[in-house]
């Protein structure tokens, strides 16, 4: 695999860990992965409960959890580190002024299109910026929109495909729908960089993610076009990822039915570990809720029959009665826990036995 040069940054294995909130991917899975070569990355999601003991404001707490993390994370690793916040939370902004400020290596920004992203470098600022999208038409976007607003252009774009777990930037119709396979999508997005890598005389790497779970994977999707590979699921079953061990358990239980889509409150649909918390909900057993976090712009709370963040939160701490996993579509393939290292070597392995067959 070719390292990825971002600048003055490289990450030596094309690896990128994908973000994934609530608490699923703090500082502890992050160094780890950026320990062995990949870029280790920090969920900004639901860190406010996570961190609600630094203050009573889910918002301040949010903040200072993500100024936290980033910290425990450089005094743990030289290696790459990013984080990853979402467009549609409230406070983006702010998260992403808190994340310069801390001077972290990457900001992944998706659930929505960053358009305004580059305004919050400042003159000394050598954080790189990467855009999640879901189709080459929303990278063509954020491409014009950078040179003509701020004439710079994304340091890499990751296109993550329907297969992915968590929130996904598709309709319902779409997620099986096989002109949006993720090689599709990564040709889509090829195409419209290639102009403005020209333009830039820089390379803008396309990062493929959803549906990564082996060695082989990563060969065949670079093989077409990619440059690296974004891989979240694949690190859940290791001993370093931050959630509980009932959460990692849930994956190893999982059969490849139990892996569903699901509606989520913030108005996507998402990619889940189906279980009885699910089905409450299906049943029509809404429960009362209070909004006090404010944390997604998208959120009907009027509507929401429970609270995402809430949710997602509990099953972090292994509650799994009173909430949910999200999972990629391979999930179900985990069958025990590793360590970080141990993945890589597998993946390493089956990368090249999978390059040497077609040799």
């Amino acid at each position: 695999m070719d390292a990825l040069n971002l600048g003055d940054i490289t990450i030596s294995v094309p690896i990128i860990q994908g973000g994934m909130g609530v608490g699923v991917s703090l500082s502890g899975l992050a160094v780890a992965v950026a320990n062995e070569g990949g870029a280790g990355v920090i969920s900004s999601a639901g860190l406010g409960l996570v961190y609600r003991n630094l203050s009573k404001d889910y918002q301040e707490a949010n903040i200072l959890g993500l100024s936290e993390e980033i910290k425990k994370a450089h005094k743990s690793t030289k290696g790459v580190i990013g984080v990853n916040i979402m467009v549609a939370m409230s406070n983006f902004s702010d998260l992403v002024i808190t994340a310069v400020k801390e001077k972290i290596d990457i900001i992944f920004a998706g659930a929505g299109l960053p358009l305004n992203l580059p305004s919050f470098l400042t003159k000394d600022s050598k954080t790189k910026l990467a855009p999640i999208v879901s189709s080459g038409r929303a990278a063509k976007i954020i491409l014009e929109k950078w040179s003509s607003n701020y004439s710079v252009v994304p340091d890499m774009i990751v296109v993550e495909g329907p297969k992915a777990g968590g929130h996904l930037g598709f309709k319902n119709a779409e997620i099986f729908d096989e002109n949006f396979r993720l090689d599709r999508l990564v040709l889509d997005v090829c195409k419209e960089v290639r102009p403005f890598e020209e333009k830039y005389g820089k390379k803008i790497p396309v990062i493929a993610a959803g549906g990564i779970y082996t060695g082989s994977d990563i060969y065949d999707i670079m093989r077409i076009g990619a440059d690296g590979v974004q891989m979240g699921t694949r690190f859940v079953t290791t001993n370093e990822c931050d959630a509980a061990v009932e959460f990692k358990q849930s994956y190893i239980n999982a059969q490849a039915r139990d892996i569903e889509i699901i509606d989520s409150p913030v108005g996507m649909p998402g990619r889940a570990i189906m279980n009885t918390f699910i089905n409450k909900i299906r049943q029509g057993k809404k429960h009362p809720l209070k909004c006090p976090f404010k944390c997604i712009k998208t959120c009907d709370v009027s509507s929401s029959p429970y609270c995402i963040i809430a949710a997602l939160f509990s099953a972090f701490k292994g509650n799994l009665e009173a909430g949910f996993a999200f999972a990629g579509s391979n999930a179900f393939r985990a069958t025990k826990i590793q360590t970080v290292k141990e993945v890589f070597r597998e993946l390493i392995y089956e990368f090249d036995l999978a390059m040497n067959n077609v040799r």
